[in-house]
Formats: structure tokens, sequence, C-alpha cells
């Protein structure tokens, strides 16, 4: 008998399916038993009775996460989770566990659980997580493919840094030094040059000493670039790619966010509006207006000018609008050297973040990039680098340079707001952090 999905099996109600999968849960209530069996598409609760004879005592002695078959034959029931129910006629245990398992149905302390990730991720809640990153990626790439980009590559291998030496991981290549990629956008640069419109969803690493609830040292880039598109085309395709994430997770994966338990509001908002936009100087006013009971009591720094935002700052200014909002023209001398210079004022740069609210912080930071080669060139001395890495990337000014731009997307922090999670490490499979790197 062919292998039936859980998710599928309302279309199989009446009739005998065979379901793979793994015991998640198991009670008896005198001559019966209920089986919680998980197949990794969904959970379906299995019945089996005394009068089944061998069925029943095989049941009997499975224990947490055993894996098995079983055939039988599905029924509505509004009692039962997700609604069917399976009638046991068959039960074929593939591997029994003997040890007992690690994670019961009870509370675990964070540091256990992430010991423990290879078998956390099993559970209903995490499997709904991860479901819904999938669909988040699916999404992406569905947004840039229907717009006529072309996926492309970075290397994850580079001779140089994409924005700045003080957080990168050094590598020995050989004979040489070289380090894990920071992001995908300088060689995003150069395809796009090739291609017109690329992106690339990649893995991007920074040596940051961070312990907060939004960083990792290992995490996942959508990135994209388009020749001839300036800083305004660039935050309506961000907008709009944000837009269709966010709708087409509130579209399919309706049963994942009601698992997790999410209050969907805000999402709706989000796709239903333009988002807000203001600059960088109007967001110091309304950041320090904000804070100021908080900073007069010297609870968070104030902003001065060419100051970042901290998790602070970013949650007012998204707790204050509800919504995404851009901050841009941000000053020159906290950007990246490859920022084009606002056409009315050079000491700022056509850059913006996109800041989400609820707290979630950044999800995307974009910008024009510099199209002239002798500005592209001082730049780099005003930074501090050397020209020889970056010889290639001179080229492409060099040779046919055009005005373009882009932006990066973390996956990890859309997908956590999307999720409505109080941590970004339950959205990658296997979270790197400063004091982890197992399993």
């Amino acid at each position: 008998m062919e292998q039936t999905y859980i998710e599928d099996i309302a279309h199989k109600v009446g009739e005998e399916v065979l379901i793979c999968g793994w015991l998640y849960n198991r009670r008896e209530s005198g001559k019966i038993q209920f089986l919680l069996i998980r197949d990794g598409t969904g959970v379906i609760q299995a019945v089996v009775t005394k009068a089944d004879g061998e069925a029943f005592e095989k049941a009997l002695r499975l224990t947490q996460e055993s894996s098995l078959k079983v055939r039988g034959t599905v029924r509505e029931d509004a009692r039962a989770p997700g609604g069917y129910e399976l009638q046991i006629k068959d039960i074929e245990i593939v591997q029994r566990v003997e040890e007992k398992y690690p994670i019961d149905l009870k509370e675990h302390g964070p540091a256990f659980l992430l010991d423990h990730r290879h078998l956390w991720i099993r559970t209903p809640r995490q499997t709904a997580i991860l479901r819904l990153r999938h669909e988040v990626m699916q999404a992406i790439r569905d947004f840039f493919n229907e717009r006529g980009f072309i996926a492309t590559e970075a290397p994850i291998l580079t001779p140089s840094a994409c924005e700045g030496t003080t957080t990168l991981f050094e590598v020995n290549y050989f004979d040489e030094k070289a380090y894990l990629s920071q992001s995908g956008q300088l060689y995003l640069e150069a395809t796009a040059m090739a291609l017109g419109r690329v992106y690339w969803i990649g893995p991007a690493f920074r040596a940051e000493k961070s312990k907060t609830r939004k960083h990792l040292t290992e995490f996942w880039m959508a990135e994209a670039e388009v020749a001839f598109f300036d800083h305004e085309q660039n935050l309506k395709l961000q907008e709009e790619l944000v837009k269709y994430v966010i709708g087409r997770c509130l579209q399919k994966r309706a049963r994942e966010l009601k698992e997790l338990g999410r209050q969907t509001e805000s999402l709706e908002r989000a796709v239903a509006e333009p988002f807000a936009r203001i600059t960088y100087a109007e967001s110091l006013e309304i950041i320090n207006e904000l804070l100021k009971e908080r900073i007069a009591s010297g609870e968070v720094e104030k902003l001065n000018w060419g100051d970042d935002f901290g998790a602070p700052h970013e949650e007012a200014l998204g707790q204050h609008f509800g919504r995404p909002v851009f901050v841009e023209f941000f000053p020159a001398k906290m950007k990246a050297f490859y920022m084009e210079p606002k056409p009315d004022n050079p000491d700022l740069v056509l850059a913006a973040d996109l800041i989400a609210p609820e707290g979630y912080g950044e999800i995307i930071g974009g910008s024009q990039r510099i199209s002239d080669i002798n500005l592209l060139k001082q730049r780099l001395k005003d930074f501090g680098l050397p020209e020889e890495p970056y010889q290639w990337y001179i080229d492409l000014r060099k040779y046919g340079g055009v005005p373009h731009s882009g932006f990066g997307l973390g996956v990890e922090r859309l997908t956590t707001w999307i999720a409505g999670l109080e941590h970004l490490r339950e959205t990658i499979p296997f979270p790197r952090m400063i004091y982890r790197l197992k399993p």
C-alpha cells in the first residue's frame, strides 16, 4: 500500500491508508489506546482497541518517538486533533526506542533544548516554525522569479570584507587569508551587470560578540541587485517583497501560525497599508522623545548624530508607527563605503533600513550603490581600505558602470516577526551563536 501523508488525510475519509511516522504520545483508557502519530506533515490521533488483538499488544510496547507504520481507516472526529482519526487495523514497529526519550512532554530550559536541538525540532511548535521558514524562503524565490530576476550565487569564501573588517571570520585558505562571507552583495553587483536583475538566498557570517535575541553568527540573507535602479525603486521593491511574503504566509501557513498562537493583526496591517517612511534625522528626534524618560534615568542612551540604533531605539520606532518603517538618508560615515551620496547633501547616503513593528527591529538594509569610479576609489581611501583586493569591484565601474541598487533581507529576522517569536534562534534548524557550535 502506498504511503499517505497526514496533511492529505482529509481527502481519505472512509478509506484505508498507510501512515509512516513516529509516536509522539500514547495514552490508555481501559480497553482502548490513543496514539498520537506524527509524520513531518502533521499529527493524527490513531485508535486501537483490545478487540484488535495483535495491534493492541504492539501498541502497548510503543515508547515515545518509536518509529512505526500504521494501517487503518480514516474517519472524521471533531474531538480529535486536526478533526480526523485513524481506526487502526495493523501496526508495524520499525524501531522501538529502548531508552527514555530526553525531551518529554514537560517544560525544559533553553540550554537543555539547544543541546538537544536535533531532537527538539521534532516537536509541533518547532516543526511549525520550520515549515513557516520554508514558506518564507519559497515566497522570496517566487517573488523574484515572477518578476524576471535571475537566481545567482556568491562565494562563501572571500578575499576581502563587504561591510567592514571587525566582524569577519578568518580562515586559512591554503597559503592565503580568506574570510567567511558577510554578504553576497559585491558579487551580486557583478552578476547584475551581466544579467540585469539578480538575487540569491545564502548564508552569511558575522563574528559579532553579541548575545541578544536578534543575533546569530551564521544566518541566511535574501539579497537582490538591479542595474539602472535608483533609491526610490529600491524601496518600492523591498516593500512589495515583504508584503508578498507576509501575504503568502497568512494564506498558506494559517495552521502553523495558529499552532504558534500568533495574533496576525499587525501582519495584516503590514500587507494592507503603505510602509511608513522617515529620515535618519527625523528618527533621532522621534526616538529621543519616545525614550526621554528612560534616557533621563540612564537606562537608555540618547541618540546623537552619527549614532547607530540599538534594540531599544528600533523597538521604539516600530511601536510608534505600528507598521514597518523605512529610515533613510543616513550619515555617510556610519554606513558602508559603497553607498551613493545624496545628490543635495553628499554627507548623507541613499540608504535605508526597514524596521519591523512589535519590537522585531531591522529586517532589511539596502542602498543605491556608487557608480562613479573616482568616487568609489576615494571612499575606499576614506574608509582605510586598500584598492588591490577590490580591483575587480572597481572594474564594474570602469567597464560600463551604471546606477544600480540592492538590499539584503534577514531571513531569520523576517521569519521571527511573522511567527511572533521571542528569539530568532528558533527560526533556523541549527543555530550558531557566540557560545554555541553544537549540535
